[in-house]
């Protein structure tokens, strides 16, 4: 079985882009999936939410993109059984002026994951926040596009021009990329504020937006601090519950020969709005 691929993206920093990377994915290993990430942000945060030092040696994502070396060189077992991390480290930040002499520069991330199709279940690309080429490989790479946003003033801005991004990576370079889902986060339903953005985003995304609303959460904010994911370092609290619940919700809509998330997967409460 071919691997479903699926770009994490928003242009707007500060949305809860690498918190859905690593969560998401946490849940999907924990429910038998074969699930990996790949981090292409010269941040790196990904990769040190998984508990990965970028700093030390080893091959990453520029190795993979700009020396060419194998991908499955870079392919790293994290902590958690059925989660493979493909790391980035910061001489990701100098990718794109190498990338933008090559020859079918859009296509070097595609082509470069194509021997891990059979391997996973899912792959899932942790995008930097702009719109520069190695977003592009990203989306030119992904079978779907998941935008993540944040339930706070101007949510929508800049939205326009990550859909004409998309419109145009559909018509030129990948036909088959779509928005696989909208995802609402760091939503607080006490207040107004956010009850308004979470009706604005579904009036302009009926279909794509995920019902599944993640909380702001101070346990989500911390566990990166610990080189973890949410499930291991505050498997009750509210984002938690949250990401299981989207995990679950996203099995729902893009199903694999695993089948549905077993019953006892954390998450199947409701979120709420707190942010414990």
């Amino acid at each position: 079985m071919t691997a479903q691929i699926f770009a994490i993206a928003n242009q707007k920093g500060g949305v809860g882009k690498t918190t859905t990377a690593v969560n998401l994915c946490a849940y999907l290993a924990g429910a038998g999936c074969r699930v990996l990430l790949v981090d292409s942000d010269p941040q790196a945060n990904a990769t040190t939410s998984l508990g990965i030092d970028p700093r030390k040696p080893g091959t990453s994502l520029y190795d993979v993109l700009i020396e060419n070396r194998p991908v499955q060189e870079a392919v790293t077992e994290t902590t958690l059984p059925g989660l493979s991390l493909v790391p980035a480290n910061l001489d990701l930040a100098g990718a794109e002026v190498e990338m933008a002499a090559r020859m079918a520069r859009e296509q070097l991330l595609s082509k470069a994951l194509q021997p891990l199709h059979c391997e996973f279940d899912y792959v899932f690309i942790d995008d930097p926040p702009s719109l520069g080429l190695i977003t592009i490989n990203g989306l030119t790479a992904a079978d779907g596009i998941i935008i993540p946003v944040q339930c706070e003033y101007l949510a929508l801005e800049g939205l326009s021009q990550l859909l004409s991004t998309i419109h145009q990576v559909r018509k030129v370079l990948n036909a088959r990329l779509k928005v696989a889902g909208v995802l609402l986060t760091m939503s607080d339903v006490r207040t107004n504020l956010s009850t308004q953005v979470v009706e604005d985003v579904r009036e302009h995304f009926p279909l794509e937006t995920f019902d599944t609303l993640i909380p702001r959460s101070v346990r989500l904010s911390e566990a990166p601090s610990h080189g973890l994911t949410v499930l291991g370092y505050a498997p009750d609290s509210a984002g938690a519950l949250a990401y299981g619940e989207l995990a679950a919700e996203f099995m729902s809509r893009f199903p694999t020969k695993v089948g549905a998330a077993p019953a006892g997967l954390p998450g199947a409460g409701s979120p709420g709005s707190t942010v414990a």
